[in-house]
């Protein structure tokens, strides 16, 4: 549900950052996996060049994949046209145009993990559930995926922690809007141009605890995986 008005600015812009977040994870999960998995078990010559497309926001300077989008979103670009001739809001400045584009940054984090796990499962045990007469998306669904639920946390923790700390393509793609695009990190950004920085530190401070947290649960799961594992 939208908040009102009068709801604190760094409440606003929590919600639209967890809403974001945890939309963005999900998406790359749905698609990330099948995504993951075709690249780590694939020989074909496709694999190559669709691996650095998938990799490429992690070099990619953030604003040049937000100027680029907000090319494309806008009334005369490619995607703009579309939704216009489907009778939609163009995407530019909305929140869905930021879960577009937090979708497409943030693919790398969540894929390569999953990559990497769908990668370590050897092809014998593949192999063994296929004497058995498992079906490919029987062995993908009750082989592959349990044992890469390492892969698939660490995957989703990466992705959703991104996502919370976007800056550039947010604030190129979905601008300033309180209460529809406004993040914590365009919050931050606000309040130390307007020298609050009083304010800046309490909120540079929490999302700095916050990461530390993400990171200390993607560590004591790992040693708990390991341990199952022993």
């Amino acid at each position: 549900m939208p908040l009102e008005p009068t709801t604190p600015a760094w409440l606003m812009a929590a919600w639209v950052s967890f809403k974001l977040a945890g939309l963005t994870t999900l998406i790359l999960l749905v698609l990330g996996t099948p995504l993951a998995w075709w690249l780590a078990r694939t020989h074909s010559r496709w694999r190559a060049p669709l691996g650095a497309v998938v990799a490429l926001p992690m070099v990619l300077p953030p604003t040049v994949l937000g100027f680029y989008l907000l090319v494309a979103f806008a009334p005369s670009g490619p995607i703009g046209q579309l939704t216009a001739a489907l009778g939609l809001d163009t995407l530019a400045f909305t929140f869905n145009g930021l879960l577009v584009a937090s979708v497409l940054y943030s693919l790398p984090f969540v894929v390569q993990p999953l990559q990497a796990g769908f990668s370590a499962i050897p092809q014998a045990t593949l192999d063994a559930a296929a004497t058995l007469r498992a079906s490919p998306v029987d062995r993908f669904l009750t082989v592959a995926l349990p044992l890469a639920r390492p892969s698939l946390l660490a995957g989703a923790l990466l992705g959703f922690a991104h996502t919370i700390g976007e800056f550039g393509v947010v604030l190129m793609v979905g601008g300033n809007i309180e209460g529809e695009t406004r993040v914590l990190s365009v919050l931050l950004y606000d309040q130390v141009e307007s020298m609050a920085y009083g304010e800046a530190h309490r909120l540079a401070a929490g999302l700095l605890l916050f990461s530390f947290a993400l990171l200390l649960l993607m560590q004591w799961f790992g040693r708990r995986t390991a341990m199952a594992n022993d």
